[in-house]
């Protein structure tokens, strides 16, 4: 299989996940604001302000894997999508929930894998 064809297919499959995920926070997903309470941010308004600067992130970085699958990027994307998933279960709902989303964090992981470890501290924003 043509390593470019599997490039493309990941970067896009990270790409909707985030853009997704962002256009979620961008609107203010009741049932995620709730859960910066437990992480005690009790303040409706400063929950709705920290997802929507969440949402803009996501949705950006989605965009900018499209353009080029930035090392450092995919890691934190792996990162995000691993925390998000695990938020589930940390807010009382089943651990089939992390486990259904398990793809969130891998897709930006194997899309890491197939661009490469990098080689120099350059090498992480490219």
């Amino acid at each position: 299989m043509n390593t470019k064809f599997v490039e493309w297919v990941l970067r896009i499959s990270v790409a909707g996940e985030f853009i997704g995920h962002g256009v979620f926070a961008l609107q203010g997903k009741k049932e995620w604001i709730g859960w910066f309470a437990r992480f005690g941010v009790a303040d409706s308004v400063t929950a709705t302000q920290l997802l929507f600067f969440v949402g803009v992130i996501d949705v950006i970085l989605a965009l900018l894997i499209l353009v080029k699958p930035v090392r450092i990027v995919l890691l934190w994307m792996a990162f995000w999508g691993f925390w998000t998933a695990l938020v589930r279960p940390l807010v009382g709902m089943p651990v089939w929930d992390f486990v259904e989303r398990w793809a969130n964090w891998g897709a930006p992981l194997a899309l890491f894998l197939v661009v490469g470890w990098p080689r120099t501290l350059r090498e992480w924003f490219r």
